[in-house]
């Protein structure tokens, strides 16, 4: 379930919020009222790994990766959300399992995870959205699993335009570096690919948005 930027989104009143309009539809009118507004700067952990949950998180603007500590100690990105949920998992879980990081400064709806297991339990038609949203994120890290099993930088890149983006544009708004980290390969192989893409007319950039050149 994707957020959609809303003009009588307020981000000057965080407590009280009148929340996006796919938020909006999703949760039970009666719940809305308990929904929080949040913004984290660049670089802020928004949780850490062995905490008990108490919110899950709502990403409306900037972007939240989900971490864990590799082998050689090295971070393990296991989620990118720009726009969504992030903590799914966390819903009936006694602690977290990973670190939240916000990549840039982000602007997040904060839900009470206590209250939103209540509510699904008691309110059926809510429980069944929520499934459907789940299912709907299953299907987006099926995509996600399928582009990074592509050997080639090129067929990544235009599985991501086509596949994420909209009417054959993608916008990566959080700029090339984290876009390659996304797609798994190193920032100077997305340059090179989207320079040679570029030259070959397969497609156009322009203030970070990627677009499918159109024949």
């Amino acid at each position: 379930m994707a957020a959609i930027n809303d003009p009588t989104y307020d981000p000057s009143h965080m407590k009280s919020m009148i929340l996006p309009t796919a938020l909006k539809a999703l949760l039970p009118s009666t719940f809305h009222a308990r929904c929080e507004g949040a913004r984290f700067p660049k670089n802020e952990r928004i949780f850490l790994t062995g905490e008990k949950p108490e919110w899950m998180f709502y990403v409306i603007s900037g972007e939240i990766t989900l971490e864990r500590t590799g082998l050689q100690g090295e971070p393990v990105v296991l989620q990118r959300t720009r726009q969504g949920f992030v903590s799914e998992a966390s819903l009936k879980s006694a602690k977290y399992h990973c670190d939240a990081l916000a990549i840039v400064d982000t602007t997040v709806v904060k839900i009470p995870i206590r209250d939103l297991s209540a509510e699904l339990e008691r309110d059926p038609a809510f429980a069944s959205r929520w499934i459907g949203m789940l299912n709907g994120e299953v299907r987006r890290l099926r995509l996600h699993c399928e582009r990074l099993s592509m050997k080639s930088v090129k067929d990544r890149v235009l599985h991501l335009i086509n596949t994420e983006g909209q009417d054959g544009s993608y916008a990566a708004t959080t700029g090339l570096k984290s876009l390659a980290g996304e797609l798994g390969i190193t920032h100077e192989a997305l340059y090179r690919t989207l320079a040679a893409l570029e030259k070959a007319n397969v497609i156009r950039r322009e203030d970070g948005v990627l677009s499918m050149v159109r024949a």
